[in-house]
């Protein structure tokens, strides 16, 4: 039973990024809502929704021709289209009795093999199927999308007794492969799980910083990042999800929950932001939150005692990497993530099995919906279980019976990682098929070859993963030597090679900071060596006698996206965001990025004829530092090839480039060698009087000039004309001469020096 059209019943900011991300899966989609009243236009709710999406940022649309797959309707005109629909998300008010009576229309519509779903974050599915019948149950689901749906990987699913399991399947199998989600199966519970676990930690968050007086910036400063939780920390990501959604959610949870529950006791809203909502400072959406911006665009900061604004401070650094010892530490910032955190972790604890069977599930809910490094149970693990648990004795606090036995909540057993349960036993940690991690890899057995920057590891039938894993993985010497010593190890022992990593980034380019030094010490030789280095590695791996294959993630610039130009192919994830962007350091690409990606263009069937359209169209490119917004757009862009794969879902990046590389084997023969025809002087002047238009436009500094005549004579092949064969190796060298006369100019330093200073580029 595939998933084919689909429709979405509301039009609100919500339902209309739903139907956003279901084009980004190529699934065409009805988006319906009510007809206004005194309307002349009866689809303009859904209309207007499809503009707002368009101009939306993030975007919502991976890329913006996918808005022609929504087609707008409304509830009162076009129910019967949905008569050929494989799925029905509603995303209307949270009002129970709106929601049946539209459940009611749609019974008569839909097909019996129709996925019938609502987006409802509070209300509980018995309600919602209450007084329907049992052939609107056996199709009924909650899918809870969290906000922006292109972005947050955590879906929902909650069934009933009587949803049919094989449509739990298709939803779920669609979700993941298709949509790109973590689908977690969640119990009818209110809340379900990372809304019951998250707003129970901010609001712990709120109260607890009132109570000891601290400021909206030393709370989100320790409640972040030391934590492995996003910088907004509490008040930001409430700004963020918008103060006034808060008030009817825990009135929900508070109607909801037994009396006993621990949520209760801490369920009432302050004042001071039932002031602020009252005012309208309801956070990004309003006039201001927790923070704002002033008329003169200086960011502003409330004062939680007093509801008066004033300039925002530079809220301390927490560098203790030892969580004891931060929980510990004698000032109330660390006094304030004990409470905070240790109430939480103990309520998520409590809650099994009530809202899940399993620490696993859990833990994927809040990494996924509340975007934390390490769920409750995995951060309860990195705190230690024992110490948490002593402390909460010594408190005189209530112990949950999942932390009774003191017992790590992970452990790793001959290479598998297991989970603990509430019985004490523990049990393996299980992926769904397709599902390959390095993770994995890692305890099972010992890297090939590793270095402070890289390592190569087996990840079976012959093929090796080679992983970036410095800072922001960016390249340095080490990377470049452990791909070299990986080319020579795949020769002799292995079939083929996938480069990937599980960070958040693939790579943010070459180390800016090797650089910086060598210039600062005008050591000309290490930069020149830098440069050849990285161009006859890349060209060894594109030469190399297997074939390799790249699987991004995140950002891959400069350096970064250079590797990928010089991969046999790219399983990509969606969320790619790669480009050539070394113009905003002063630079140009060095490592045979100019040369790659001008081969792509001059190779384009679809450019018009003659020399001039392609270096024309990679001039552009890389002059305007153009990064794609997505895979979509990197295709688009030609930064990645027509047969290059894209996979929604990042837990399959690894296995899908696994299996392309293994269909590469058979019959491989490297790439033969490409001969470059460039244009010479003239493209070079026609390139150069447009930088200099934009440049009398206002559009790039002069210096923005200087740097894009050195790229234009790189690129029209420097005193070549047309009528020479340039080698690879020749285009390489005008790459390394544009690279080291830009990289002695004191306007690429300053570039450089703030990049590193600010991670901002500087348009001087």
């Amino acid at each position: 039973m595939a998933i084919n059209k689909v429709a979405v019943i509301g039009a609100g900011v919500m339902g209309a990024a739903i139907a956003a991300q279901f084009t980004n899966a190529g699934v065409p989609v009805y988006l319906l809502d009510i007809v206004p009243e005194q309307a002349t236009n009866r689809n303009i709710v859904a209309e207007t929704a499809i503009q707002k999406l368009l101009k939306a940022e993030p975007a919502a649309f991976m890329h913006k021709n996918n808005a022609r797959l929504i087609t707008p309707g409304n509830i009162e005109d076009h129910l019967s289209l949905l008569a050929d629909v494989d799925w029905v998300v509603e995303a209307i008010v949270e009002k129970p009795q709106i929601k049946q009576a539209l459940y009611k229309k749609l019974v008569s519509v839909c097909h019996k093999d129709c996925v019938i779903s609502s987006n409802t974050s509070t209300l509980p599915l018995s309600v919602l199927v209450d007084g329907l019948p049992d052939s609107f149950a056996e199709q009924f689901m909650i899918t809870h999308f969290f906000n922006p749906p292109r972005y947050m990987r955590l879906l929902e699913l909650v069934a009933g007794a009587k949803t049919r399991p094989e449509l739990v399947a298709k939803v779920k199998d669609f979700a993941d492969i298709a949509l790109g989600k973590n689908c977690v199966l969640c119990k009818d519970t209110p809340g379900f799980i990372a809304n019951r676990i998250g707003i129970f930690w901010l609001q712990c968050g709120i109260l607890e910083a009132i109570e000891l007086g601290l400021t909206v910036e030393q709370a989100d400063s320790i409640m972040s990042t030391p934590f492995g939780i996003p910088k907004t920390g509490i008040f930001g990501l409430l700004d963020l999800i918008g103060l006034d959604l808060i008030p009817p959610i825990l009135k929900s949870m508070t109607q909801a929950l037994p009396a006993e529950d621990a949520f209760q006791a801490i369920s009432e809203l302050p004042a001071r932001v039932q002031e602020m909502i009252a005012a309208g400072l309801t956070g990004r959406k309003g006039k201001g939150g927790f923070y704002r911006l002033n008329a003169e665009r200086v960011k502003e900061s409330i004062d939680l005692a007093t509801g008066e604004y004033r300039a925002s401070a530079k809220p301390p650094i927490f560098k203790e990497n030892n969580l004891q010892t931060l929980l510990s530490l004698p000032n109330k910032e660390s006094q304030y993530a004990w409470q905070v955190l240790s109430k939480t972790l103990a309520y998520a604890a409590s809650l099994v099995p009530e809202i899940s069977d399993d620490i696993v599930t859990i833990d994927a809910a809040i990494r996924d919906g509340y975007n934390w490094t390490l769920g409750p149970f995995e951060l309860l693990d990195k705190i230690g279980v024992e110490w948490f648990v002593d402390r909460l004795e010594d408190e005189q606090r209530l112990v949950p019976p999942l932390l009774w036995e003191k017992q790590a909540l992970y452990l790793v057993n001959s290479g598998q990682l297991n989970f603990a349960t509430l019985t004490g036993v523990y049990q393996p940690v299980r992926h769904d098929p397709g599902i390959l991690t390095l993770a994995d890899i890692k305890r099972q057995h010992p890297s090939v070859l590793t270095n402070d920057s890289a390592s190569l590891w087996d990840i079976g039938d012959g093929v090796v993963c080679l992983e970036f894993h410095s800072k922001m993985n960016t390249l340095d010497m080490n990377s470049m030597a452990l791909i070299r010593q990986s080319i020579d190890k795949v020769k002799t022992d292995f079939s083929a090679l996938v480069i990937h990593n599980e960070g958040e980034h693939f790579s943010a380019g070459a180390n800016l900071g090797l650089l910086v030094q060598a210039i600062h010490n005008q050591d000309w030789a290490a930069v020149e060596q830098l440069i050849t280095q990285g161009q006859q590695t890349y060209k060894a791996l594109k030469y190399a006698p297997f074939p390799a294959v790249a699987a991004p993630s995140g950002l891959a610039l400069g350096g970064g996206c250079e590797i990928l130009l010089h991969c046999d192919a790219v399983q990509a994830h969606a969320e790619l965001y790669m480009g050539l962007v070394e113009v905003g350091v002063g630079l140009i690409p060095g490592w045979g990025g100019c040369k790659e990606y001008l081969r792509r263009w001059m190779t384009f069937p679809k450019l018009p004829k003659g020399p001039i359209p392609a270096v024309a169209k990679a001039f552009e490119t890389i002059a305007l530092a153009k990064v794609s917004k997505s895979a979509v757009e990197a295709k688009e862009l030609l930064f990645l090839g027509h047969t290059d794969g894209i996979t929604m879902n990042k837990n399959r990046l690894l296995a899908d480039a696994k299996s392309k590389v293994l269909s590469l084997c058979k019959d491989y023969s490297p790439p033969q060698p490409y001969s470059y025809r460039l244009p010479g002087k003239t493209a070079q002047v026609l390139l150069t009087m447009g930088a200099k238009s934009l440049q009398a436009q206002g559009k790039i500094s002069e210096y923005d000039v200087n740097i894009a005549t050195q790229l234009a004579n790189l690129l029209s092949g420097g005193d070549s004309d047309i009528t020479e064969a340039l080698s690879e190796d020749d285009v390489l060298a005008l790459e390394l001469n544009a690279f080291l006369t830009l990289v002695k100019q004191s306007s690429t330093l300053a570039r450089l020096d703030h990049m590193l200073k600010t991670g901002k580029p500087l348009r001087n």
